[in-house]
């Protein structure tokens, strides 16, 4: 992953006693897991929160594991998908395979090899899904040589500054919270009523904007920030 940032996973399972197991597997590995118990909460998690990989039992209550992969593609959403289901026959791989699974994993599992697949998928999406530059309303950042620049006009921005650029600009017209923006720019956990994301979104905010009618990042009270030309 990029400086400042860890991998995100979200577990889909209904049954808690292996949410939670799963769950505690990924963050004993050092990333950060949420819990999702059915397939409706799980898309409009997927869908409003930046995840790396979601890990996806095919029996879930509301919309099954199926349904909810063919959702997660249709509205093309960055993220690796293994499937983790007690369901083994070729028919039932086969279908989630060309349903936009990455991987597809049989109940009982070794939470080391579940751990070892999902990195494999994560490293081989961000591999293809690189690049070199990303561009939106007139701002400009090269992601190798760490150089921002916005309607032609150089800014100078701190190692910190430029990943939070980064990280809103990737997930542009979509808000993140504060909670969100300290788990992928901090590597360990603050209080959650630290001013450390309102002082970092300030300063950033003060540089790119300054000087330019168009502002780009925006408060949204009481749900967190996001970056769109207004």
């Amino acid at each position: 992953m990029r400086l400042f940032t860890k991998m995100r996973i979200l577990v889909v399972e209904d049954d808690s006693r292996i949410a939670s197991f799963v769950a505690k597997g990924f963050k004993q590995n050092g990333y950060m897991a949420e819990i999702s118990c059915d397939g409706e909460d799980a898309l409009q998690k997927l869908q409003t929160a930046p995840f790396d990989a979601a890990v996806i039992d095919l029996m879930l209550p509301k919309m099954d594991g199926l349904s909810l992969i063919e959702q997660i593609r249709k509205g093309k959403t960055p993220v690796a998908l293994v499937v983790l289901s007690a369901k083994h026959s070729v028919e039932d791989k086969v279908r989630c395979l060309r349903s936009g699974a990455d991987d597809y994993l049989q109940k009982p599992f070794a939470i080391s090899e579940l751990l070892a697949r999902v990195e494999a998928i994560v490293r081989r999406v961000s591999r293809e899904a690189e690049v070199e530059r990303l561009e939106s309303a007139g701002v400009e950042i090269d992601l190798l040589a760490h150089i921002t620049k916005r309607e032609g006009r150089r800014i100078d921005l701190q190692p910190r500054e430029f990943a939070l650029l980064e990280l809103l600009i990737r997930n542009r017209g979509r808000a993140l919270t504060k909670m969100q923006l300290l788990e992928r720019l901090w590597d360990y956990s603050f209080d959650p009523q630290t001013n450390v994301v309102d002082v970092l979104v300030c300063r950033l905010r003060n540089k790119l904007d300054r000087g330019f009618d168009t502002k780009l990042i925006h408060t949204l009270r009481g749900i967190g920030y996001v970056f769109r030309p207004e």
